[in-house]
């Protein structure tokens, strides 16, 4: 034992050079070229609709509980300018569609049952806004992705082609470095767009049903003896 000791004191390591190894998401971003330039702006605009949409919707879910029990009561006591103000003081899409209805009592109960449906119908469209440029951009990214796959890959071919028989990983690096960040970035952003997308969708169908559940109740205030 202490013969290998004494061995081991006199064997001296080569030094090993200090390789660079912490980078930073915009050293991969650069490595990636051009390519990341549109994604990440992609990328942002996305950010930017998801958070703007997610609470216009958010805000447009909350509702009164008592908005319906107070519109029903001015209604049978025939307070229609009380019902109007309550409307137009309440920001919802339920509200609004409530107002509509009642500037047509008087009506038949079938134009007023399609005037609040077209309100309905205006109100859910404001809600969807951008929703398409949401969607194209979750889809749009991944493809980005695999162009920047595509660039890289054009680029280790062409500095082999050029270094005949010298071929070394360091020539090749560049393009490699700009197909693979590429394509894990456009997934990324793919898939958490496609999550996004998918997110809104479902609480703007939970709109609608409390807006179709508004409308019910309303026409059976209508139709209730008075």
């Amino acid at each position: 034992m202490g013969f290998l000791q004494f061995m081991m004191q006199d064997v001296t390591l080569p030094a090993q050079p200090a390789a660079d190894t912490h980078l930073t998401l915009l050293d991969f971003a650069i490595k990636g070229g051009w390519v990341m330039i549109p994604i990440v702006l992609l990328s942002f605009v996305a950010a930017y609709i998801f958070i703007e949409r997610y609470y216009v919707i958010r805000r447009a879910t909350k509702q009164d509980q008592n908005f319906m029990n107070r519109i029903k009561d001015y209604i049978h006591d025939g307070k229609v300018e009380a019902a109007l103000a309550l409307c137009k003081s309440t920001d919802s899409p339920a509200a609004r569609m409530i107002e509509k209805g009642i500037n047509r009592l008087g009506r038949p109960l079938q134009d007023i049952s399609t005037a609040i449906e077209n309100a309905g119908k205006l109100e859910i469209s404001k809600l969807e806004k951008s929703f398409p440029t949401l969607a194209t951009i979750a889809g749009a990214e991944p493809m980005l992705g695999f162009m920047g796959t595509v660039i890289g890959m054009v680029k280790s071919f062409y500095a082999m082609s050029q270094a005949g028989n010298n071929i070394e990983v360091s020539l090749l690096s560049d393009g490699i470095y700009t197909a693979l960040i590429t394509t894990v970035a456009g997934l990324i952003v793919g898939i958490l767009g496609f999550f996004a997308y998918n997110t809104l969708v479902v609480r703007v169908e939970r709109v609608v049903f409390n807006m179709e559940a508004t409308l019910t109740e309303f026409m059976d205030i209508l139709n209730e003896p008075v």
